[in-house]
């Protein structure tokens, strides 16, 4: 069976890694001049590899380190060095609280000082508030702030979902994005004593496993590394990897009438290239993102794809800066702080890199890593401004909120444009719809951030979701048509 995986992101890499487990033939097609999508590392004042993209993977969610380490880098796994956030609120860095639920407390103390006396008051409303219906779906913003308030959401909920989605809380989909809060929504009367609930389960089965994984892991040199490694643990493996081979469209071999250049292969799907030629494939997984799915898939599934034009996106900018050690007075503490839009900053987030991984203080020593992000959904303008610009930014930002007044010896801008999926209320139904039309179509598939979750484990997951699809649906399993 041949599989032609379109898109070489860690879902498109992921897919192709299941395939060749099962047993198919893969050609990946990636239209950059690299693999890894969101998974991306670089040079910082010439002595630095860093990340430009995402840094950890949820460690409590497997996906993602089962990945690296069958792709050899489980010697390279490393946990945070410090994981002691802030939250920058209320004009003072105040101590990320801990045991909450994306931003949702147990019990109203959790919350130390980061609400105003007001704020906690109406959290302990929730004990005594009737049950909040939420029907097939809620925004989460509109739920938390029916229980708790708004101050939850905005201090503490929407800083939290910032970082995963850039996007706005009273859009987005409570049951896509926080199912666990759903769950308790549908089944508890009270927001916070299902929180308390949920915590105890959870700390119980920590409690069993003799072994249990940080919450989130990195990688030695760069989690940009694992893209690398799966990528040639494929190649090892057989499969033909290609890089600048932008696809046309996709269409099924039945349709595709004479072809204006020689078809390579035979097979039920076929695969223009941008830059001339046909491929032929037995099966075909569109793992780009949902545009250029929706462009992909116009005339194979046009359904399919009115449904994944249809689906929004985030852009952001990530801001990375090394500093001399000896130029600054304190080195900050911590692992960063979260900013709450509700406080009109500019930058959503610092991370001090280089206390957070010791494989970053460790390559120089005499430098100090951080990197901040800017961007949420609708608010592109930030993005338009010049690399200067979004640097200067991020420094008065970060003189007001530790004091770091130093100048960077060196600073690399990193644009994400479009690289956030939203999922609104109704997301979950969207994809449904778009799984059942190609559930018509067997040998045609898609995988990514856009289905199934934005974090790394929750991509691989949704890569092999698409790959054992794939093997269920191929010639084999048909009997061999």
């Amino acid at each position: 069976m041949h599989v032609i995986v379109i898109g070489g992101g860690i879902s498109g890499l992921s897919a192709a890694h299941r395939l060749l487990a099962g047993g198919a033939t893969v050609t990946l097609l990636e239209g950059s001049g690299r693999f890894g999508g969101k998974l991306r590392t670089g040079d910082l004042a010439g002595t630095l590899r860093v990340d430009l993209g995402a840094e950890s993977m949820l460690a409590r969610r497997p996906e993602g380190v089962d990945l690296a380490r069958s792709a050899g880098l489980d010697d390279a796994l490393q946990p945070p060095t410090t994981a002691r956030a802030a939250v920058w609120t209320r004009g003072a860095l105040r101590p990320m609280p801990t045991g909450h639920l994306m931003g949702v407390p147990p019990d109203p103390a959790v919350l130390g000082d980061v609400l105003s006396p007001d704020g906690l008051a109406r959290v302990a409303e929730d004990a005594v508030l009737p049950r909040t219906e939420v029907g097939e779906d809620i925004a989460v913003g509109a739920y938390v702030a029916a229980r708790v308030g708004r101050e939850v959401v905005d201090r503490m909920v929407e800083p939290l979902l910032g970082g995963v989605y850039a996007g706005d809380p009273y859009r987005l989909s409570l049951r896509a994005a926080v199912p666990a809060l759903y769950e308790i929504a549908r089944t508890e009367r009270s927001l916070l004593a299902g929180v308390r609930a949920y915590q105890e389960r959870a700390a119980a089965g920590r409690a069993a496993d003799r072994a249990p994984e940080p919450v989130f892991m990195g990688i030695d040199g760069g989690v940009g590394r694992l893209a690398a490694a799966v990528a040639d643990a494929c190649r090892r493996a057989g499969a033909d990897l290609r890089t600048r081979a932008a696809v046309r469209r996709v269409r099924a071999a039945a349709d595709s009438g004479p072809a204006s250049a020689p078809v390579s292969g035979e097979g039920r799907w076929r695969v223009e290239l941008d830059g001339g030629g046909t491929l032929s494939a037995d099966a075909v997984i569109v793992a780009t993102p949902a545009p250029a799915a929706a462009r992909l898939l116009g005339d194979a599934a046009p359904a399919a794809a009115a449904e994944l034009d249809a689906v929004e996106y985030a852009s952001m900018a990530l801001i990375t800066m090394a500093f001399r050690r000896s130029d600054l007075p304190a080195v900050p503490p911590g692992s960063g702080f979260l900013v709450p839009p509700v406080d009109g900053r500019g930058i959503k987030a610092a991370t001090f890199s280089a206390n957070k991984w010791g494989w970053t203080a460790a390559q120089d020593p005499g430098l100090f890593v951080l990197r901040t992000s800017v961007g949420r959904h609708g608010e592109d303008d930030w993005l338009r401004r010049d690399d200067a610009d979004l640097a200067a930014l991020s420094r008065r930002d970060l003189a007001d909120a530790v004091g770091l007044t130093a100048v960077p010896v060196d600073t690399v801008v990193t644009r994400w444009e479009n690289g956030l999926p939203q999922y609104p209320v109704g997301h979950l139904e969207r994809v449904a719809r778009v799984h059942r039309d190609l559930d018509t179509l067997p040998g045609l598939a898609v995988c990514g951030a856009a289905y199934g979750g934005v974090g790394i484990p929750a991509c691989v997951a949704d890569g092999r979701r698409a790959a054992d699809r794939t093997l269920r649906t191929g010639p084999a399993a048909r009997g061999g048509e």
